[in-house]
């Protein structure tokens, strides 16, 4: 089980994460893209700079559901599904990343220090 429920959102957490725990969602999430963008943050529980990422893109965090649907993946739990957004989507695995995906492709992605909700908003 991971940290969050289906959907969790607070006060100090102004993001309405879904939570991506299987390879069959990814299909989906494809198919959301054509109607609005999507958004995946890879995370590492393992990772402090992972942890400070997570924590910026969520002190940061100005946009609505209506304008992009944000899904957090626990790269450590579901590896597989991971592995599988590289093959699926094309994009060298980073940890932590943040990809921005519309019409079923990558249209952005960044690691590290470059993840930032100004950054993706930018890109939307």
């Amino acid at each position: 089980m991971g940290w969050f429920s289906k959907k969790e959102s607070t006060e100090k957490n102004k993001i309405d994460w879904n939570i991506l725990n299987e390879v069959s969602q990814l299909k989906t999430i494809s198919n959301e893209s054509r109607e609005k963008p999507i958004a995946i943050f890879k995370h590492s529980t393992r990772c402090s700079i992972s942890s400070m990422a997570k924590s910026r893109l969520e002190r940061e965090w100005e946009l609505t559901e209506e304008d992009i649907k944000i899904y957090y993946l626990d790269l450590i739990a579901y590896r597989s599904v991971s592995n599988e957004i590289e093959q699926e989507f094309v994009v060298e695995h980073q940890s932590p990343q943040l990809l921005l995906i519309k019409d079923g492709e990558v249209t952005y992605h960044t690691s590290h220090s470059g993840i930032s909700a100004a950054a993706l908003k930018q890109n939307l």
